[in-house]
């Protein structure tokens, strides 16, 4: 079956003078005000995390608005909520459980992290409220901004770096998939959708709205069954996980974690669904927290030099991951 596409939720962009060669560019973006006197005083144990850092989050997004806020009237208010609208529509517990069999293959090509970093330079993401450029400037931004406040947590910078590199999906290579089923905040399927969850009047438009077996609280699943055992909206963050998991990756599972449930706001955010969690999942979402921040909010604007901080990255690359990825 066709994925319905709708020519407002993918849009790909020529890079502008701003950004040249992928080894040899300089990014613009805003300076995160981190606050002198805090240093980093974070134990290894995630119990014992100071969630702030140093990091000092800023009034407002790139258009001037507050973060995360999708009734503003902004250039981007209409393309945000007909993006909600297909996207909540469309992610069934079939729907879903069809992508997770066609791209678990991992049979679409072979290359490497930073490769997978310079095909994103084309694409914007239509779900965002708060951003308005490629997303290799967000990569950066959050990776900088974490390493910051956390220098000692190494894996924490490169899951910053590599958070999003699931949007590959968009690119022709990996089907060019619509940017619903790609991006936007992600969401349990196969149970109740919860009314925190952003435009959540289209899920009654979705068939399992009405579908008795996934219409409840629990649905397919149970009390504490672990967040590993439940199905999520498709998109990047799933798709990130599942590449990093079957490549092997030396990450910690708060990293695997961060992946796969980053965009996970009705959790992380609003305290949705925790009646799935089990205590891994509560220990992890302590890590959770502490990213989120820097993920929101560091979409501003310092020069980053991409030469200069590449080398670093690339040594963590090669200390978590192989050289190629099967992707």
């Amino acid at each position: 079956t066709p994925l319905p596409s709708s020519q407002t939720l993918l849009r790909c962009r020529e890079l502008r003078s701003a950004i040249v060669s992928p080894f040899k560019m300089t990014i613009i973006i805003e300076q995160p005000q981190f606050d002198a006197a805090a240093e980093r005083k974070v134990a290894g144990d995630p119990a014992e995390l100071v969630l702030d850092g140093g990091f000092t989050v800023p009034d407002s997004n790139a258009f001037g608005h507050t973060f995360r806020d999708y009734d503003a009237e902004s250039e981007r208010k209409k393309t945000v909520e007909e993006f909600y609208s297909v996207n909540h529509i469309n992610q069934t517990y079939e729907f879903v459980q069809r992508m997770r069999d066609a791209y678990g293959r991992l049979d679409k090509t072979e290359m490497s992290i930073w490769e997978c970093i310079e095909l994103l330079n084309e694409f914007i993401d239509d779900s965002d409220p708060d951003l308005d450029m490629p997303q290799i400037e967000h990569l950066l931004q959050t990776a900088e901004a974490i390493r910051k406040d956390y220098p000692d947590e190494d894996w924490l910078h490169l899951t910053g770096l590599i958070h999003d590199l699931g949007k590959v999906l968009l690119h022709p290579s990996f089907g060019e998939l619509p940017q619903w089923a790609v991006v936007g905040d992600t969401f349990p399927v196969g149970c109740a959708f919860d009314e925190c969850n952003v435009h959540s009047k289209y899920f009654k438009e979705n068939p399992d709205y009405h579908n008795p077996e996934f219409n409840t609280k629990f649905g397919a699943y149970s009390e504490g069954c672990g967040l590993d055992k439940v199905l999520m909206s498709w998109g990047h963050d799933d798709y990130m996980y599942l590449v990093a998991k079957e490549n092997k990756t030396t990450l910690p599972s708060a990293g695997l974690f961060i992946i796969r449930y980053h965009s996970f706001y009705p959790l992380h955010k609003h305290g949705a669904y925790t009646h799935l969690m089990n205590e891994e999942d509560k220990e992890n979402l302590k890590w959770l927290h502490v990213f989120n921040k820097y993920d929101l909010y560091s979409k501003s604007s310092i020069r980053i030099d991409v030469e200069e901080v590449k080398p670093y990255y690339m040594s963590l690359i090669d200390k978590y991951f192989p050289g190629k990825l099967r992707w």
